[in-house]
């Protein structure tokens, strides 16, 4: 049988987490959600990984939940509400898994990003993504809201207010390029390259002190709700102090000195 997750070490420090139903363009099942809760649960305590790529199999990223072969224990329509909501917020716990990874994750965006593929995308703290590569948020095209997996949170804090609503009010297919023009990206590579290069940043990223990365990741995602300065710059002075004090801070601040 095929696995569903693969990970792999290309790099001291970086693990790469890969979607493998290519054949469903990705599309996440009850066996890939499983797979992926247990896979980021694991990698949050691994003090070997540094960094994060995640990437889809074959020629998607994903195209979001599979409707037609989810497996068991997906409600239907007729299922009572309380049902109902807890299937979506065990599909929601998987971007705030991403999100609350110490490590960063660079999202290796290589073909269709839909749906819950989005919001996968959206929870990573970098994007790359392929020349090839398309955006979409279809919850609303199938009458359902366009609101769903964190995407009102971080879609309006990405591409501002007025691009999220755009896209998620006309469940319309983004191209690569408006994607990168709208800031979504933070770069556009040919289809061949776009997993090496996400790998290249990780790995950069990787060879930092792990505690100044990961003090980082967490600045950047707090600060942006930041009450304003005065709160920013507290939460900054205190992670300078802490990451100081470390023999690794000291070791590095010896060779930059030479």
């Amino acid at each position: 049988m095929t696995e569903t997750l693969i990970v792999e070490r290309p790099h001291a420090g970086v693990a790469v987490v890969t979607l493998n139903r290519p054949k469903r363009l990705n599309a996440i099942n009850d066996v890939m959600r499983r797979k992926l809760t247990e896979t980021l649960a694991s990698i949050t305590g691994d003090a070997s990984v540094n960094a994060v790529v995640l990437t889809g199999a074959g020629r998607g990223f994903c195209s979001g939940i599979d409707m037609r072969d989810f497996g068991p224990g997906v409600p239907d329509a007729t299922a009572p509400a309380v049902d109902r909501l807890r299937f979506q917020e065990a599909m929601a716990a998987l971007p705030q898994a991403i999100w609350n990874l110490p490590q960063p994750v660079v999202a290796a965006v290589n073909g269709p990003c839909v749906g819950g593929g989005l919001a996968l995308c959206l929870a990573s703290d970098i994007r790359i993504a392929s020349t090839a590569a398309t955006f979409g948020n279809a919850a609303i095209l199938l009458g359902l809201s366009g609101a769903e997996m964190g995407m009102s949170y971080h879609l309006p804090r990405i591409v501002g207010t007025s691009v999220a609503a755009d896209w998620m009010l006309t469940g319309r297919t983004v191209a690569a390029e408006e994607a990168d023009r709208r800031g979504l990206v933070s770069e556009l590579v040919e289809p061949e390259r776009v997993v090496a290069r996400a790998v290249e940043i990780a790995a950069r990223i990787a060879e930092l002190s792990p505690l100044g990365v990961q003090l980082t990741k967490r600045a950047l995602q707090v600060n942006t709700d930041a009450a304003g300065i005065d709160a920013a710059l507290e939460l900054e002075n205190r992670n300078q102090v802490l990451s100081h004090a470390t023999d690794d801070a000291a070791a590095r601040r010896q060779k930059w000195s030479k």
